[in-house]
């Protein structure tokens, strides 16, 4: 039986065992046929012209895990930011562990997905937000939508301001010979509403997962959301995440992506724009090696006057490893005074190493201020040689200049304990100590 066939029937399977009668059942079951109807994406579609799923899709992936595994806190513990206090949703194999998890609540509504779909207190909020940015012909999120079931539900209210980071992670124990998990995400956040959330999939060994995550973010008027993406899992894990986020007037978004580990990362970011002074950033560094591979796949919808967009990526691809990058900005005809900027640079370490870069403007507005760029390059031999000639180790002055090349991006990591955190993965890919405090 093809993956497709076997995902299709466990889902008469699933729907049965969480109540028919859902209010969801209709969008469920609509999403499930969309998927029937396309199956899964293939670089005959343009949007995946350079990322094939074929692969990862011969494993024959247990879609429900066959027990419930519990992990010891010294196991994991080298996953967490505990180097400062943090609300904890914490996953295993798909399922809440409440032994991994803290949550303080600390005026928070933060639960499961699978609370908040199914209890009647809920229901007003799940009518209104849930599945409502998410992509309705995207294959891979309407297969996500059909099984949508746990996950985080995470609700800030109006004007408050999370005191300490929200981290939610899912770990994958191993224990099924391969395992295919599909997370969602719903975060709201309320007017005037501040809050920052750290997201990280880790697989605990070499047993093949895939991961099919979708997460809906909506931030309301002058809300501010700062959403960092660690990606450094084992190289027998792949991962399919798409992101949606709505944002109304003046509020500020930020996503940072960092793709260090995994086999095959694809990154669907989307932002769309329902107000004025709207401020969206979407920034990444990819790290990679052997024969991974990671792609980027990034829209602005700016459909509203006087928003602005910046993006900036940076790529170091070593071995045999593969970038893709498609970014996307379009300005709709409403969206006057418009600023757009977005850049991509890559460095390649080796000449089997590639990169597909292809950013896109599509402009219907007369009045706004749009840029883009891309660059694909070698490090500078002048800028080796120099720091050669003061003593600096040949591979300590390549280190520090990939270092310098991405850390633009990491100093705009607002929680200096994350920063400290990226900037030791980063020395560890680079095989080096770069001397800093960490």
């Amino acid at each position: 039986m093809e993956f497709k066939d076997k995902l299709i029937s466990s889902f008469m399977a699933f729907e049965e065992s969480i109540d028919v009668n859902n209010a969801l059942h209709d969008v469920r079951t609509l999403a499930i046929k969309n998927f029937e109807n396309k199956g899964f994406p293939t670089k005959k579609e343009e949007a995946w012209k350079y990322t094939s799923l074929n692969a990862i899709l011969k494993n024959d992936y247990s879609v429900f895990p066959k027990h419930e595994n519990a992990i010891e806190f010294k196991e994991v513990k080298k996953f967490f930011l505990h180097e400062i206090d943090t609300h904890k949703v914490i996953f295993v194999d798909g399922k809440f562990s409440s032994f991994l998890s803290a949550t303080t609540h600390d005026g928070l509504d933060v639960c499961l997905m699978s609370s908040a779909l199914n209890k009647p207190k809920y229901k007003m909020v799940i009518d209104e937000y849930f599945n409502k940015i998410a992509s309705k012909d995207e294959s891979l999120t309407t297969l996500n939508t059909a099984f949508a079931n746990e996950g985080a539900y995470i609700n800030i209210p109006k004007s408050k301001v999370v005191e300490k980071p929200i981290e939610i992670i899912y770990f994958s124990t191993g224990v099924e010979n391969a395992l295919m998990v599909q997370p969602r995400n719903l975060v709201i956040v309320g007017e005037n509403a501040h809050v920052q959330i750290i997201e990280r999939h880790q697989s605990l060994n070499e047993n093949p997962v895939l991961t099919n995550s979708v997460t809906e973010i909506f931030a309301q008027k002058r809300a501010i959301v700062d959403y960092y993406k660690v990606q450094n899992d084992l190289q027998s894990a792949s991962l399919i995440d798409n992101t949606y986020i709505s944002q109304k007037q003046e509020s500020r978004v930020s996503v940072h992506t960092f793709s260090f580990g995994g086999n095959i990362t694809r990154n669907n970011l989307n932002f769309y724009h329902f107000g004025e002074r709207i401020d969206s950033t979407l920034k990444g560094i990819t790290i990679i090696g052997d024969k991974q591979h990671v792609d980027h796949y990034t829209l602005v919808n700016h459909a509203t006057p006087n928003c602005e967009s910046h993006q900036n990526y940076k790529t170091i691809l070593a071995d045999s490893s593969t970038g893709v990058f498609n970014g996307k900005i379009f300005v709709e005809k409403e969206a006057q005074k418009t600023d757009a900027f977005q850049q991509n640079n890559n460095i390649l370490l080796g000449d089997k190493a590639t990169i597909n870069a292809k950013p896109q403007l599509e402009i219907f507005a007369d009045d706004v201020k749009c840029s883009h760029g891309c660059t694909i390059g070698q490090l500078d031999e002048n800028a080796m040689f120099y720091m050669q000639q003061r003593g600096i180790p040949k591979k300590e002055a390549k280190a520090l200049l990939m270092y310098a090349f991405s850390n633009e991006v990491i100093e705009s990591i607002k929680i200096p304990e994350l920063k400290k955190r990226i900037t030791k993965i980063i020395a560890t890919k680079l095989g080096v100590n770069l001397g800093f405090d960490l």
